[in-house]
C-alpha cells in the first residue's frame, strides 16, 4: 500500500530528524501535518515541505488532542503517527532531582503513548496503520550522565514490543528506530555542554561521541527518514515490535 495522499504526523517537526521526516514523507505524496512547541520552526518546515504545522505540547494529552482534531478536519484522520518529539539533557544520576527524571520520562515516553493512543481509534477503524517511534540507541544500552533519557528509550521499546503483540490481528504495526548519535542541533548541543565542561576541543568532542560508532561518524537525519518511510510501506507489512539500530554496528 503506497503512503501517497496518506496523513502523517511527525511530532518534533521543527527541526533535525523531524523535519527530515517532513521532507522525505511529503516527497512521497504523504499529506503531512508537522508537531511542536514552537511555531516559528515548524513554519520554515512548512514553508519547505508543504506541511501543515500546529503547535503543541506532545507531553500536554489536551494540547495534542486539539491539535489533532484540527489536523484531521483539513489532512484527514492520521494513518502515520511518528513519535519523534524528544530531549536528552544530561547530568550524573546523584543529582538528579525526581523532577529531572520526570521531565525526561515526560517529553520521552509519555509523548510517544500520547500520540500512539490518540492516533490509534481512527487507525483501527480502517485496519490499517503505522505507528513509528524515534527512539535511541539509549533504549537498547546505557550511557553514562543520562539515565533518564535511556530509561525512557527503553520504555519507549517496551511500549513498541507491547503494542505489537495487542495491535497484531488489526492492521496496525509498531515500531521504533534506535539510530545512534546524529548530526542536529540536538547533537550540536551536547558537544557544546562537552566543551563547556572539559574543555576539549569542538573535534575532540566529536570524536568523543563519534567513537562509539565502529563506522567513526555520525547518523545523518535523512538514514532515519528513510527508515522510517521503509516501515510505513507495504514492504513492512510483517514488520512490528522491531527496535532497528542505526548505529553503524554499535548495537
Amino acid at each position: 500500500m503506497s503512503i501517497d495522499g496518506k496523513h502523517v504526523v511527525i511530532s518534533g517537526g521543527g527541526s533535525g530528524v523531524g523535519a527530515e521526516l517532513a521532507r522525505c514523507f511529503a516527497a512521497q505524496g504523504a499529506k503531512v501535518s508537522i508537531l511542536g512547541r514552537r511555531m516559528e520552526p515548524l513554519k520554515e518546515v512548512a514553508a519547505e515541505t508543504g506541511a501543515l504545522p500546529f503547535a503543541c505540547d506532545v507531553t500536554d494529552r489536551s494540547s495534542l488532542d486539539a491539535a489533532l482534531e484540527k489536523a484531521a478536519q483539513v489532512q484527514g484522520e492520521v494513518a502515520i503517527a511518528l513519535a519523534n518529539a524528544g530531549a536528552a539533557p544530561s547530568k550524573p544520576f546523584d543529582r538528579m532531582t525526581p523532577q529531572d527524571f520526570t521531565s525526561a520520562l515526560d517529553v520521552n515516553l509519555l509523548g510517544v503513548f500520547n500520540l500512539w493512543q490518540a492516533a490509534l481509534p481512527g487507525m483501527k477503524a480502517v485496519g490499517w496503520g503505522r505507528l513509528i517511534a524515534i527512539a535511541s540507541t539509549a533504549g537498547l544500552k546505557g550511557y553514562p550522565y543520562v539515565s533518564g533519557y535511556c530509561a525512557a528509550k527503553h520504555g519507549v521499546i517496551g511500549l513498541t514490543r507491547a503494542l505489537a503483540q495487542e495491535l497484531a490481528k488489526t492492521g496496525v504495526t509498531a515500531n521504533a528506530i534506535c539510530p545512534g548519535f546524529i548530526e542536529t542541533p540536538l547533537l550540536q548541543r551536547s558537544l557544546d555542554n562537552i566543551i563547556a565542561k572539559t574543555g576539549m576541543s569542538p573535534e575532540q568532542a566529536a570524536k568523543s561521541l563519534r567513537r562509539g560508532n565502529p563506522q567513526d561518524r555520525f547518523i545523518q537525519p535523512a538514514e532515519v527518514a528513510e527508515a522510517a518511510l521503509w516501515l510505513a510501506g507495504s514492504g513492512a507489512a510483517s514488520v512490528s515490535g522491531v527496535a532497528l539500530p542505526i548505529s553503524g554496528g554499535e548495537i
